[in-house]
């Protein structure tokens, strides 16, 4: 089976670009590309299902993998139709990455992460932008956000320097980003609101300019090569940094107001994904007439097995309702360019949080209720709920982004 995906690679690119040339090179039927995107997943089920042990002991995707994820444009997902991508609605494209997450973490993690590289470069000048994506749509682009970086103005951009964390699809990436805090003369520069905390910016450099450490030894999304880069002192151009906060977007289009509005429904996205996976494999394990161990009858027709499934299938569909619902809701703040404000950040990290913890206990419960024949490395199961878990380690989907909702809630109406 390792021949598998490289032998479909050549049949995928070929494929994706008969698509493109049928439908005009970028007014393709969004919904209708999301269905093609969807179909090409599924046929990939087996031959990634027969890689997995491979991504856990490469620590990485391979290559060919990623050739034929680029190919059926699992990576385009956001990218500007201006720029060769799909652009699609944020419904739709959270879909596909839900529906990468339910084949396997590492490769769902991987695609969303590519995935938010796009709004990200929005923030960057429009020439940056059109240099970046000059050979093609499918850039990949990985980095950090945890501002453990410095930066200093200097002639001719910025100086910077740091070693960051968590860089998720570096080893694949043609492009990295990390960001810093703003400093003068080794002084950390005060934010011009008077706000409590550092000046951050973002760089973006070639891939090329940084130093990757083998540091990604984890407990679950192994296959994801979430290693350390670091930056030595580098001169990096002005037209190569961006703010998140306060950055003016170069692209017009309603998916690139804003990022901290959109990225915590990436996160709750992958959750369901995941999640939704778990259960697949539960509900094929009990299919396969296993008994447990001092049980009557086998899982499937134990009355205790089914109500604990109902129950967790409940669960999950909640997950899945709140998710959806709030990707729909942003989408249309989106659509009215109202999406960039602290409710909205709010309604998406309180939903992230939320859907994430869910999934978790999902997941936890089709583990337990597998039995002793899920603690194999055999079993897939073993391997969801380390993925799980690790992924619900992230910043984005902490339990203390309740406090901003709490806050949210008690502030003054206004009169």
């Amino acid at each position: 089976m390792s021949n598998t995906i490289s032998q479909r690679a050549p049949e995928a690119l070929s494929l994706g670009t008969a698509r493109a040339r049928d439908a005009g090179p970028f007014d393709l039927c969004k919904t209708g590309v999301a269905k093609r995107l969807l179909i090409d997943i599924r046929e990939l089920t087996p031959a990634i299902a027969a890689r997995v042990a491979e991504f856990e002991a490469e620590r990485r995707l391979p290559d060919d993998v990623v050739d034929v994820l680029k190919a059926i444009g699992a990576f385009r997902l956001f990218v500007p139709q201006s720029h060769g991508g799909f652009e699609l609605d944020l419904p739709s494209g959270l879909s596909i990455i839900t529906a990468l997450a339910r084949l396997d973490g590492s490769v769902g993690w991987t695609a969303m992460i590519g995935n938010g590289g796009p709004l990200l470069t929005a923030l960057l000048p429009r020439e940056t932008c059109d240099r970046l994506y000059r050979s093609g749509p499918d850039v990949m682009i990985a980095g950090s956000t945890q501002p453990v970086g410095t930066a200093e103005a200097t002639d001719g951009g910025w100086r910077v320097a740091g070693r960051w964390p968590f860089a998720s699809g570096c080893r694949h990436a043609d492009w990295m980003f990390g960001l810093c805090v703003l400093a003068e003369g080794g002084k950390r520069l005060p934010r011009p609101d008077g706000a409590k905390g550092p000046l951050i910016r973002g760089f973006l450099m070639p891939a090329r300019d940084w130093q990757i450490e083998d540091t990604w030894h984890a407990g679950g999304l192994k296959g994801t090569g979430s290693h350390h880069i670091v930056l030595a002192d580098k001169l990096v151009p002005s037209a190569h940094s961006f703010d998140l906060d306060i950055g003016v977007r170069a692209l017009p289009g309603p998916l690139y107001q804003s990022v901290r509005e959109v990225l915590p429904l990436f996160h709750g996205a992958f959750a369901v994904g995941l999640a939704r996976g778990a259960l697949d494999e539960l509900i094929e394990l009990a299919g396969t007439g296993r008994q447990q161990l001092h049980a009557s009858v086998a899982m499937r027709e134990s009355e205790i097995f089914q109500a604990a499934l109902g129950r967790l299938a409940a669960d999950l569909r909640a997950a899945e309702a709140f998710q959806h619902a709030q990707a729909e809701s942003q989408w249309r703040r989106a659509l009215a360019g109202t999406l960039k404000d602290d409710a909205s950040l709010v309604e998406a990290s309180q939903a992230g949080v939320w859907v994430a913890t869910t999934c978790v206990r999902v997941v936890d419960r089709c583990f337990a209720l597998a039995g002793g024949s899920a603690v194999y490395e055999t079993s897939p199961l073993q391997r969801r709920l380390r993925d799980m878990h690790v992924a619900a380690q992230h910043a984005m989907v902490q339990q203390r982004h309740y406090l901003a909702s709490g806050k949210h809630l008690l502030r003054p109406s206004s009169p």
